[in-house]
């Protein structure tokens, strides 16, 4: 709601205001804004500074600079019937630009500067030039100037005629100035006026984007501020200052802050020009000045022209070797991925195909990572023209391509159509037909999540993966639609899934489960929970193991009801052995970690029936445990490890999550699984209920930052499961391997000063994610290994580029880390021994501050600073079961 007060007597109380002051014409009660009186000139001095650091500022000052003027403002005409409707000439004179923080010689750009030798003379003339303010109001109605003029120097002028709207009375207005249309607030006291203005409520025409994931992506204060100072109703002196932060949500000291100052003061008056004769605002402008034209007070966009910059080729020879497989567990490789990231983001189609066609064919996939997480329709059309799906030999590019859509900070329409037109083709590996499906359900989620579900492509692709499962009757293919539905988290999928969750596939009721479970609870219907009921408690048909575990975990993170509670611990006891001891640890695990369901089991394990020695002293090795991975103020990380075992004492399903939260939101950043069943015929042992007639098989998936890739088969069927048993070298499989574009977010900072800041905080990371599976019949043992390799760097950069100078601030952070995650089992007796490692290395946090200030002459100064730490390594602690159990695995071993 818009609220103006309009009150006489506040107006008169507030200002002591009477008929006939010389310097201010004004009637009690109908003055809205000042007024300027015929015949006077009023001279300003005026300052405008912008400011550039990292959010807690810095002992060697801010990078930026200070422009300085004189201003004479005149009134030109006042419409004879309303006294508050003004047309006012300003002119700029006497430029001067300087540092803005204190420099010694050595480190001063500006230093034996003038504005002529910076600006050059047709830009300083454009500057000096006059012109007129139409002002109704007290508000900014007209902006006339020349269009002739540089953007830049229109958007200055611009910013100073910003400063000069004012109402003196107290509310709640929309303006029209240089940031745009915005909701201004005025407070009025005696002798000043406060304009605070909302900037979050700006609308211009430069829109960026940011990283969907608040997890990942970067938060912004912004303010805007303006104190006038009044003498007898005039404008003695106006003070604005202006602050937009950005700091990484996960790491809130990488941070940085654009800082915007003007000050306008009268330094006097003296007789001026006549005020001119005319009808209405538009032949008196004419009349002044036929070339003057009503060019908008909203800034203009300013496209930034880098003189000397290499082209993508170039910067491309500079950063391959970065970009080598063999440099990808370092820092400098994300680090040089952003870079070119940001390259390719300024490049033609030709440009960004002469880079693919010219890459080694070890770097080639990192340069496929690169051009498709740049998400410009140049990039994008590149890539599809490089990349032939026909060829079956090309799946490594194809699938990093796939991967990169799927992980899309701002993934549009274009992207998901290129996707659907590719399923639509011939496409020469199986794999990744699947593939593409399933990140079209990534795609769909991001869009849907940024409003665009009804985009003609999203409603085509929704109805394919919804239809889908009923479509076909091969496996992989059933498989495939659910995994793409499993991504798109649409609660359209919801009755699919409760209907494949009692479904007689063993793998789809997986998937369906899994995916109920990533669902917002306000999205579990009773329908649902009752179905997740009747395939844990086996009411209509026998399930395998890890299919009741997995519809566990629904019914426990799904804000669970008490007799629901209470049925889950009277089934402890009538469960197959190694069953009852998981459901025996995650119980423990829930109420220990305090997860939401911790209050209800409590409540139900009051009852000595649900909760006895009987049920809970069940002997077994599966295992279920969560902890934390690191805690701060900005990023809470937790973890977590669930193993299921067979009867037999061969690992049947093993799962370990990472979760990472921010700011009250939740990022799924890593899930692997690798299920294993059928394998008990290696050691003549009897399969569990319901599993007696499965296939050997043996995989793993993963899902990375909430995106659901492809699984991974290691075998399926006994002649290949024994081949690979006779072949096995314990080398592990990769999974993915790739670079990452996790945080991207990118902004056009409209100054009220006229001035432009471009904020651009990146965030890339080098992965490498495998697992490997290994069984020793001869010493009756089996090892599971997950390996998490990972290298990360974030930048933020807030840069004031204008013509004649760039100013900028870069804060950045950088890791390298793995963490190991391996599984050893010992058969040769029962209960058997299983012992769980997760381990963490040493790994180093460094962190940057640069600024910098350049000028087109190639004169620069450059000012670094760092810090370094180390993490001290560990192995994450589990129960104290597995302790034991670790000891007496390795002195057996030994």
């Amino acid at each position: 709601m818009i609220i103006q007060d309009n009150s006489n007597t506040d107006v008169c109380r507030l200002f002591g205001l009477k008929i006939g002051i010389s310097k201010f014409i004004f009637s009690c009660g109908a003055a809205a804004g000042p007024r300027l009186n015929n015949n006077q000139l009023y001279k300003f001095s005026y300052t405008t500074e912008v400011l550039v650091d990292r959010t807690k500022g810095s002992k060697e000052g801010s990078a930026g600079y200070r422009i300085s003027s004189d201003v004479h403002v005149n009134l030109v005409w006042r419409d004879p019937s309303s006294k508050d409707d003004q047309l006012i000439k300003l002119v700029i004179s006497n430029v001067r630009i300087e540092s803005a923080s204190p420099r010694s010689d050595k480190k001063n750009v500006l230093r034996g500067s003038t504005a002529e030798s910076l600006l050059g003379k047709p830009k300083l003339a454009a500057l000096t030039k006059p012109f007129l303010v139409h002002l109704k109001n007290g508000k900014a109605k007209g902006f006339y100037s020349y269009w002739a003029e540089p953007a830049t120097i229109k958007n200055l002028k611009r910013g100073l005629a910003s400063l000069l709207q004012l109402q003196l009375n107290t509310g709640k207005v929309i303006e029209n100035d240089v940031s745009g249309r915005c909701t201004v607030e005025y407070k009025a006291v005696k002798g000043q006026v406060t304009r605070t203005k909302l900037l979050e409520t700006c609308k211009t025409e430069e829109t960026g984007f940011t990283t969907h994931s608040q997890t990942l992506g970067v938060s912004k204060k912004s303010s805007s501020v303006t104190v006038f100072t009044l003498e007898d109703g005039f404008i003695r002196s106006a003070v604005a200052e202006e602050i937009h932060s950005l700091a990484v949500n996960a790491r809130r000291s990488a941070a940085a802050k654009v800082q915007s100052r003007q000050t306008l003061t009268l330094v006097g008056t003296e007789a001026g020009p006549l005020e001119a004769a005319g009808k209405d605002v538009a032949g008196v402008v004419k009349s002044v000045d036929a070339k003057l034209a009503a060019v908008g007070i909203v800034a203009e966009k300013v496209k930034s022209q880098c003189k000397g910059c290499p082209s993508l080729f170039d910067h491309w020879q500079t950063q391959q070797k970065q970009l080598e497989p063999e440099s990808l567990s370092k820092a400098t490789a994300p680090r040089s991925f952003l870079a070119l990231v940001q390259s390719i983001r300024k490049a033609s189609k030709d440009e960004i195909l002469k880079v693919l066609k010219s890459a080694s064919k070890t770097s080639l996939p990192q340069v496929v990572d690169a051009v498709t997480s740049a998400q410009t329709v140049a990039s994008l059309d590149a890539i599809l023209e490089f990349l032939n799906f026909t060829d079956a030999k090309g799946l490594i590019l194809q699938e990093r391509f796939l991967y990169a859509c799927g992980f899309a900070s701002h993934p549009n329409e274009k992207m998901l159509q290129a996707l659907l037109d590719i399923s639509k083709g011939k496409i020469g590996s199986t794999d990744i037909r699947e593939s593409v499906v399933i990140i079209m359900g990534a795609l769909v989620n991001k869009l849907c999540q940024k409003g665009g579900c009804n985009l003609p492509t999203v409603v085509q692709v929704k109805k394919m993966i919804l239809d889908g499962p009923d479509s076909t009757q091969v496996e992989s293919e059933v498989q495939m639609y659910l995994l793409a539905l499993k991504n798109s988290l649409l609660p359209e999928a919801i009755p699919v899934f409760i209907k494949y969750a009692e479904s007689e596939v063993g793998v789809y009721n997986t998937i369906a489960l899994t995916a109920l479970q990533r669902y917002d609870i306000s999205l579990i219907t009773d329908e649902v929970k009752r179905t997740v009921n009747r395939v844990y408690h086996q009411n209509r048909r026998i399930y395998e193991k890890n299919v009741r575990a997995a519809a566990a975990d629904v019914i426990l993170s799904s804000n669970p009801s008490y007799m629901e509670v209470k049925n889950l611990l009277l089934s402890i006891g009538n469960l197959p052995h190694e069953m009852n001891k998981y459901m025996v640890s995650k119980i423990q695990d829930v109420i220990r970690f305090q997860m939401p369901a911790s209050k209800v089991l409590r409540q139900a394990m009051k009852d000595m029936i649900s909760h006895n020695y009987e049920r809970f002293a069940k002997i077994g090795s599966s295992s279920s445990f969560s902890g934390f991975m690191a805690q701060s103020a900005d990023v809470t990380s937790t973890y977590s490890l669930d193993i299921l075992y067979s009867g037999s004492g061969v690992m049947r399903r093993s799962v370990m999550n990472i979760y990472g939260a921010s700011n009250g939101a939740v990022l799924h950043g890593l899930q692997v699984a690798i299920e294993a069943q059928g394998l008990e015929t290696l050691i003549a042992a009897t399969p569990d209920e319901g599993e007696e007639d499965l296939e050997s098989f043996a995989g793993m998936s993963a899902l990375l930052f909430d995106v659901q890739l492809r699984p991974v088969t290691f075998f399926k069927g006994y002649s290949d499961l024994m081949s690979k048993i006779f072949s096995m070298s314990g080398d592990p499989i990769n999974v993915v391997k790739g670079l990452i574009l996790l945080t991207d977010h990118s902004e056009v900072i409209q100054l009220q000063s006229g001035l432009k800041a471009s904020a651009e905080f990146q965030g890339g990371l080098a992965i490498d994610i495998s697992g490997g599976m290994e069984i020793s019949l001869w010493y009756r043992e089996s090892k599971t290994s997950i390996n998490n390799r990972g290298a990360l760097v974030v930048t933020g950069n807030i840069t004031v580029d204008m013509d004649f100078m760039r100013a900028g601030v870069e804060v950045s952070f950088e890791t390298e880390a793995s963490l190991d995650f391996i599984t050893t089992v010992q058969f040769s007796e029962y209960p058997f021994l299983v012992c769980i490692q997760m381990d963490k290395t040493t790994f180093p946090i460094r962190e940057y501050v640069t600024k910098y200030e350049s000028l087109p002459s190639g004169k620069s100064a450059v000012s670094r600073k760092s810090r370094k730490q180390l993490i001290p390594g560990s192995e994450f602690p589990l129960h104290q079961e597995n302790s034991n159990m670790c000891k007496r695995v390795f002195d057996s071993s030994w």
